[in-house]
């Protein structure tokens, strides 16, 4: 398993061995203790989501859920390809407000790890893509949140995006009161 820093404390690039034939590939999505042996450990997941964007264009973001239900996210690309997007929100961070995004797609079997503190969204790049992650903690409508998309200066490299009501009505970034502080992780 290859593990990546990005530029943003905390959030990791995983990209699984692949074992490819004339059949296709097998891959180890998921597996605890090779991230262990490769130095990540991540906290236990409860719950896994899966997403199908159907055209093109589609973008879904920016969000979070707050404490005391924060959710550290592992995503990945089961079907296609997309844009996928973090956010630091943690007050007091050197890289508060600063955003890392990377392609991910079926073909390519990146992961991006996303801790909790972290805004997340994604826009698809072909039609019928699917994203599938696995997260931290349950889903909790009380805590769930969003920013804009358009207000953090992320060149999502989709002139018209097909949005959902919620999305295209989140509160700004400059307006954003984060609930999430620096802790000072690596």
């Amino acid at each position: 398993m290859n593990i990546t820093k990005t530029d943003l404390a905390g959030a990791f690039l995983i990209i699984p061995k692949r074992f490819e034939d004339a059949r296709g590939f097998f891959s180890e999505s998921w597996n605890k203790q090779s991230l262990h042996e490769a130095g990540l450990d991540l906290p236990d997941f409860v719950q896994d989501n899966h997403s199908l964007s159907r055209p093109a264009g589609t973008l879904r973001g920016l969000h979070f859920q707050s404490p005391p239900h924060a959710q550290g996210k592992l995503v990945r690309c089961g079907q296609g390809a997309l844009l996928d997007v973090v956010v630091d929100i943690r007050k007091g961070s050197p890289t508060y407000g600063k955003w890392f995004g990377t392609i991910l797609s079926a073909e390519n079997g990146r992961q991006l790890w996303i801790p909790a503190g972290f805004l997340h969204g994604f826009a698809s790049r072909v039609p019928d893509t699917e994203i599938v992650y696995k997260c931290t903690d349950h889903y909790a409508p009380e805590c769930d949140g969003s920013v804009r998309w358009d207000s953090v200066g992320i060149d999502w490299g989709v002139s018209e995006p097909l949005l959902s009501e919620k999305d295209a009505t989140s509160p700004l970034f400059s307006e954003f009161d984060s609930p999430f502080t620096w802790e000072g992780a690596a």
